[in-house]
């Protein structure tokens, strides 16, 4: 790779070890930092599409996330009530490929995380930086803990709060509110349930994914109401029970059996697709950072995937790292701005009372989309 011999990633998080990988597989030295001294992960589950496990298939994790998730090969279709309207079959996008599933968002993490430390990539934690010098051919970091570093490629990674962002691209904005929030549970996996579902024609849309033998995530999608302060835990128990009182089926069965020892969590929606250019100098951001988006197309960790393996593939075909930046931000804005505006468009129109036909149109189009190479 051109003139790139020591990458640091800030940021521990998907796109920060997809990136981490994909650099050590080609020799590089990488250091990750991370400002959680523990690196956890917190969250319910994550449905994983197809594109998504192309990425991960070409990241070499794929065997690992079927064993530990749950495989799919598409969803159900109900009415708010319970009546089933339709099945939908999923292709697998390649051979051998699974069509979709699910996994425990914190499982996911633990799969990066032990691919992570038997590369040997430096795990430095309770760290971010504080300061970034472009210099000739490199950067120099000034970390939070005081000490500082050359480094010939920094990668910003550091989630949609980004601390790289701040510091280094005063051209960019924080990610704004779309108008709506999204209730999650982790819970035992219904009895009657057999693959994902997904509820529509109620005002709050709704669904299911397996994430484990034993294991599902709901997701409830809401109007978000500004609040002085959080939920505390019976009132996330309860707001989410009674949004749930006119549903059937699983989601029904949920309703009833959950308890307040459930992981349950509610957070309002935030998106936004940073304008290029995505580097300055040799400082780049990544995932989160650049293209933060809604669930609604269930592609946030799919495009942060991608563009990790993007980014490393055009730094390592480009004769200059310049180029290669280029290419990489030239390649990936228009998937990305796809699926963010794509997602902050259904999420308008289920504001606005669209009809399942509509919102079923925008979503499957923009996975046609998706299902095409990267």
């Amino acid at each position: 790779m051109a003139n790139i011999g020591r990458v640091l990633i800030v940021g521990g998080g998907i796109a920060g070890m997809s990136a981490s990988i994909r650099f050590r597989e080609q020799g590089i030295a990488v250091d990750l930092i991370d400002l959680d001294p523990e690196w956890r992960v917190y969250g319910a589950g994550i449905t994983i599409t197809g594109p998504t496990l192309r990425a991960y298939k070409r990241l070499g994790l794929i065997e690992a996330i079927k064993t530990q998730g749950c495989i799919s090969n598409g969803a159900s279709i109900f009415r708010f009530d319970g009546i089933h309207l339709q099945d939908l079959d999923e292709p697998a996008l390649e051979e051998g490929l699974p069509a979709t599933g699910g996994i425990m968002r914190p499982v996911l993490h633990r799969i990066m995380q032990e691919r992570v430390k038997e590369l040997g990539i430096d795990v430095r934690l309770g760290l971010t930086v504080s300061a970034l010098e472009n210099v000739d051919q490199g950067v120099n970091v000034t970390l939070s803990n005081g000490t500082s570093a050359f480094y010939d490629l920094v990668v910003g990674a550091d989630s949609i709060n980004s601390s790289v962002r701040t510091i280094a691209f005063p051209h960019m904005s924080e990610a704004v509110h779309t108008g709506q929030g999204c209730w999650r549970i982790s819970i035992a996996r219904p009895p009657m349930l057999e693959r994902g579902e997904m509820y529509f024609g109620h005002q709050f849309p709704a669904g299911i994914t397996p994430c484990a033998k034993d294991k599902v995530y709901l997701w409830m999608l809401t109007p978000h109401i500004r609040r002085e302060r959080h939920f505390n835990e019976t009132e996330l128990f309860d707001n989410l029970k009674a949004n749930l009182g006119p549903f059937g089926n699983s989601a029904g069965w949920i309703r009833d059996n959950m308890q307040l020892t459930d992981w349950i969590n509610y957070r309002p929606l935030v998106a936004v697709l940073q304008p290029k250019p995505w580097n300055v100098g040799r400082i780049v951001l990544l995932g989160d950072a650049v293209h933060a988006t809604t669930p609604h197309l269930a592609s946030g960790a799919g495009i942060a995937v991608e563009s990790a393996l993007v980014l490393v593939d055009e730094l390592v075909a480009a004769p200059s790292v310049n180029e290669g930046l280029t290419a990489y931000q030239e390649r990936r804005y228009h998937r990305c701005h796809d699926v963010v505006e794509t997602s902050i468009a259904v999420g308008k129109l289920q504001l606005e009372g669209g009809s399942p036909d509509q919102i079923g149109s925008m979503i499957g189009g923009a996975l046609h989309r998706l299902a095409e190479d990267f």
